[in-house]
């Protein structure tokens, strides 16, 4: 059984593996897809990644320790497709608005190459919660290296892909607590997977042993996240909410990779929340 939609994707429970035999995960994988508007780098990378049992059993192996055995929220292939999605859409409605990519100010590259970088770094990001929770951003850099390679290979020269494999590398490092991310791509990865909340998918660890706290109810308060062109600025991402416990999401995770990201002078981010009383609490009160 292969899982290709988003929203299928969103709706689809880790859990459900436990106890599986590692063939029979691998015989209910998740297909990858993103609408690649005619990059046909960002179309042989999918088909690659589509057909590559190592890097699935990577994102398997990531989830077994996130999930099975930390009792925290996916880190496997849901949690990368997602981030994938989103962190590709951030970058096109960027630079839709005239924002320009690092790789193209700095080496000359296109807004495809851009995409390339930000949809590994994606996939990518969270490879080394296959060998531990702790530092697992730095573990992800010596998994993902070769894989990046590979994955490249025929589609650059290699300097290009030297260069391409670097911009990758630094956008997986600056997704950790406390990174600096130094292009527009990392710190689109960074916020990208901050913003894998919608229906719960919470990055903070959420209560799946039906435990209730502050994150399992403000997790579950997250109805949708929109990614759209901005008003006064190039980017707006409007969170819409059940009700107004969402808001701890907002600061306790999203505030925090947002800060640093290089992206807050581009980003502006709306709550909107069910219910007229709270709705009008949080739009006067509550912009970041």
């Amino acid at each position: 059984m292969a899982i290709t939609d988003v929203t299928e994707a969103a709706a689809w429970d880790p859990r459900a593996s436990f106890g599986r035999t590692v063939q029979e995960r691998m015989a209910h994988r998740l297909m990858l897809n993103v609408p690649s508007r005619g990059n046909p780098k960002v179309e042989k990378l999918i088909e690659r990644i589509n057909a590559d049992d190592e890097m699935y059993a990577l994102w398997l192996a990531a989830n077994v320790n996130a999930v099975e055995r930390l009792q925290m929220t996916d880190h496997g292939p849901v949690h990368v497709k997602i981030v994938m999605n989103i962190a590709v859409k951030l970058l096109r409605v960027l630079t839709e608005s005239g924002v320009e990519p690092n790789v193209v100010t700095n080496y000359g590259m296109g807004t495809d190459d851009a995409e390339v970088i930000v949809l590994l770094a994606s996939l990518l990001h969270d490879v080394g919660m296959s060998v531990h929770r702790k530092d697992h951003e730095e573990f992800s850099l010596f998994v993902a290296q070769p894989k990046i390679r590979e994955l490249l290979e025929g589609i650059y020269d290699r300097a290009t892909a030297t260069v391409i494999r670097s911009e990758i590398l630094h956008a997986i490092i600056g997704h950790r607590s406390g990174g600096a991310p130094l292009t527009l791509e990392a710190g689109i990865v960074r916020v990208a997977d901050a913003l894998d909340m919608a229906k719960g998918r919470s990055r903070i660890s959420m209560g799946i042993e039906g435990t209730m706290s502050i994150h399992s109810i403000s997790a579950a308060a997250i109805e949708a996240v929109h990614i759209e062109h901005g008003v006064e600025k190039p980017l707006r991402i409007r969170v819409e909410m059940s009700n107004s416990a969402g808001i701890f999401q907002l600061d306790q995770l999203f505030r925090e990779k947002l800060k640093g990201s290089g992206l807050e002078k581009h980003v502006e981010v709306e709550a909107l929340i069910e219910g007229e009383a709270e709705k009008r609490l949080i739009q006067t009160a509550y912009r970041l």
